[in-house]
């Protein structure tokens, strides 16, 4: 059965890091963008960074930019989400998803949900003092 299974959410305090993992099964992340998403109560879900798998080029949403850090190792099939500072805004679900590299669309729209064909079940992160 095809799997993405995400670890190490937690309570942090504002400023802490948490680094999150996304382990995939029955198929293999090699043709697979990554890309990691969030949602908070009563919010919409919403990407957060993605990274290709060829060119291992990343994108991430402003709110994120330079204190989240996306990465992958494919020889272990896992993706991991490194995330410092962080603020009581990051607090959310996160799930991680694999889009099929074959989508042109991605390159335009690298984080659309409805291009992402297998999701995790998610992680909470919540930060608070």
């Amino acid at each position: 059965q095809v799997q993405l299974v995400e670890s190490g959410g937690g309570l942090v305090q504002p400023g802490g890091s948490l680094r999150l993992s996304c382990a995939a099964s029955e198929f293999t992340l090699d043709n697979y963008t990554i890309g990691w998403f969030r949602q908070a109560p009563g919010k919409e879900r919403e990407g957060v960074s993605c990274i290709r798998s060829r060119t291992g080029s990343t994108y991430y949403v402003e709110s994120v930019n330079g204190r989240f850090t996306i990465s992958r190792d494919n020889a272990k099939n896992t993706a991991y989400l490194q995330m410092n500072s962080l603020k009581p805004e990051d607090t959310a679900v996160y799930y991680c998803a694999a889009a099929h590299n074959s989508q042109p669309a991605l390159l335009l729209y690298p984080l659309s949900l409805d291009l992402y064909d297998y999701w995790g079940q998610g992680t909470q992160v919540t930060v608070s003092s």
